[in-house]
């Protein structure tokens, strides 16, 4: 059996174990769960999916949760600087003792079975939470739905948060065959909440065949705004003057909204108040979701990576930037919609500077010339050995008035916070 004493030689061996990087089905990670946890006990469990929001929902739960003295346990991924981050208890990143302690318990009962990287995180999350006590756990799905590792669990609540067009090679390209995949998560007779306000119809099929418990935005709960504050609706229950959710842009009060839902259909279980509620969301934080450093010239740092994403970023920038000089710096993964993002984010970005991305999935230099010279973009430069080298060409155009925009990938935006913690 295999052993290693560090979370870094756990992970490079996984990384080298399975023969592909994805791999898609329950069959694999559910036998591991059954030899790790036969009895199948599980604390209550939200599992969150969606194109975009799904990170964002996580996060309003758990400062939810924890604001009202539960212990919480929250699995998400990509992390952005640490492993750890997928991994956390009250808000908090569990050990590197913890992680490799799961990991070992899962080498002891895998047996011949080939686990991905993914798999054996997942699995290692639910035997920490299951370990630790926790009073509920939520479980973001890493890809699609039906056939990611957390669906081995049977949720309390599903929530799915938007469908966009994303991992095409692994989901189908049009919004139905997304929506069929995601809704993998519903479950009979069980909460399923839909944040999406225009769902495909392949998801409110998906659902009725299943018999699951049907929520959709706008029509059986949602929000309405004042000023400063805005106000939270189900049927015949309202939560009024909510501050504004900590995390920004106008597709954040769906996303709280969404999460607000989860929380009430658990309230037998695990009862909230409302000042739980409101003090959750108003103080709930994520890296690289529309994150502001502010600085002498002020650096907005977002992960979006897909056409959804980058249409609610430019929505964003142009409420809240208007009058700004825009510079990015930008890369992508060669399997996304690269052509397209950039289609909507030119009319408001001044100059590109294309950064490299040290991932064997990243785009070339040459490709992006190719595409960028086909979008009829003039100023855009290339030739950076490093994100710091194009960071520092693109403060070195900016005014005091301007804004860095750090944009495209989970990757280049780790490589920014890494560089700016130095």
């Amino acid at each position: 059996m295999m052993r290693f004493d560090s979370l870094k030689g756990w992970l490079d061996w996984q990384e080298s174990l399975h023969p592909l990087a994805i791999d898609l089905g329950l069959e694999r990670a559910a036998k591991v769960f059954n030899a790790l946890n036969p009895d199948g006990i599980k604390p209550p469990t939200i599992t969150v999916a969606g194109t975009n929001g799904k990170g964002s929902c996580i996060a309003y739960l758990e400062t939810i949760y924890k604001t009202e003295g539960y212990r919480v346990g929250a699995y998400s991924s990509p992390h952005i600087l640490k492993y750890n981050e997928r991994i956390k208890i009250d808000g908090k990143p569990v050990s590197d003792e913890l992680i490799c302690e799961a990991f070992a318990r899962i080498e002891s009962v895998r047996g011949n079975t080939s686990l991905s990287y993914f798999e054996f995180g997942t699995l290692a999350a639910l035997d920490i939470f299951y370990r630790s006590d926790v009073d509920i756990q939520l479980l973001e799905v890493g890809l699609g739905g039906r056939l990611d590792a957390v669906n081995i669990v049977t949720p309390d609540v599903s929530l799915i948060s938007s469908i966009g067009i994303d991992h095409i090679g692994f989901l189908g390209n049009t919004r139905e065959a997304i929506g069929r995949e995601k809704a993998g998560i519903f479950r009979t007779k069980t909460p399923a909440i839909i944040g999406d306000p225009n769902p495909p119809h392949s998801l409110l099929l998906s659902a009725a065949d299943k018999d699951a418990n049907v929520f959709c935005i706008n029509q059986d709960y949602g929000y309405r705004k004042e000023s400063t504050t805005w106000d939270w609706f189900a049927g015949d229950q309202q939560i009024r003057q909510i501050p504004e959710p900590g995390l920004k842009g106008e597709h954040q009060y769906r996303n709280a909204s969404a999460a607000i839902l989860a929380v009430q259909m658990l309230a037998k279980k695990l009862p909230i108040s409302n000042n739980s509620i409101k003090n959750g969301l108003k103080n709930s934080h994520l890296l690289g979701r529309f994150q502001l450093i502010n600085d002498k010239i002020p650096i907005l740092l977002d992960v979006g990576h897909n056409l959804e994403a980058v249409k609610t970023l430019v929505e964003y920038i142009n409420v809240t930037f208007p009058d700004k000089r825009i510079h990015a710096i930008f890369s992508m993964l060669k399997d996304k919609d690269i052509d397209g993002v950039i289609d909507i984010m030119k009319p408001v970005i001044y100059d590109w500077f294309i950064a490299p991305l040290t991932n064997p999935r990243a785009t070339t230099e040459s490709n992006m010339r190719e595409i960028f010279s086909k979008n009829e973009v003039a100023r855009v430069s290339f030739g950076f050995t490093s994100f710091t080298d194009a960071f520092n060409a693109a403060k070195h155009q900016s005014l005091d008035n301007d804004l860095l925009l750090v944009f495209g990938s989970f990757f280049l935006v780790s490589d920014c916070l890494k560089n700016l913690k130095r």
